[in-house]
């Protein structure tokens, strides 16, 4: 098969960015890009795995989540392509390329499941964070936006898991209440 290009070849950019800023947000987005296809794949996979009294709920509430991961990912790598570079797109590479890591492909306790999910979200704010910075310092406003918009839906998702990980006021409350109720 013919190249049209190598992944590495810089095409120039129509926005009047600077190299440096394109070069740097680029390599920034495509870590971004590999973290949120992993993200993808486990929102998939709780969402196909999940089993319990909350199925339905818990079903629903994942199957949000990776529709929304995979709104992201086409924006990142769109953006990508707008700085003048092509997006890795080889599923070997995404594991090589993400900073957080996979699960095994083991079925775990739903909570397990939830609690990692958590984890890798507010990893990946922490890291879309520094990219903000670092477009804001590359003058790069457009990708700055982008991922502030981004990063208010994934700080969303992580507030949203944390709800799901919470405590059960209901349950406690009346595990409670028949604990006094036997006292007496």
């Amino acid at each position: 098969m013919k190249k049209l290009r190598k992944k590495s070849t810089y095409e120039g950019n129509p926005v009047g960015l600077t190299d440096k800023a394109c070069e740097t947000m680029a390599e920034h987005l495509d870590k971004h890009l590999a973290a949120m296809w992993i993200m993808y794949a486990q929102y998939h996979k709780h969402h196909w795995m999940v089993e319990g009294p909350q199925f339905r709920d818990l079903h629903l509430f994942l199957q949000g989540h990776y529709e929304e991961v995979n709104l992201q990912l086409d924006a990142l790598a769109e953006r990508m392509t707008l700085l003048g570079y092509t997006p890795t797109t080889r599923l070997e590479d995404y594991v090589k390329l993400a900073y957080i890591k996979q699960e095994a492909e083991d079925v775990m306790h739903i909570r397990e499941s939830l609690e990692n999910d958590m984890k890798n979200e507010r990893k990946i704010a922490e890291e879309f964070r520094k990219s903000i910075k670092k477009a804001f310092e590359l003058e790069d406003f457009g990708t700055k936006s982008m991922l502030e918009g981004m990063l208010f839906k994934i700080e969303d998702r992580c507030h949203h898991l944390e709800h799901f990980l919470g405590e059960d006021s209901l349950a406690i409350g009346y595990l409670h209440s028949v604990k006094e109720a036997s006292k007496n």
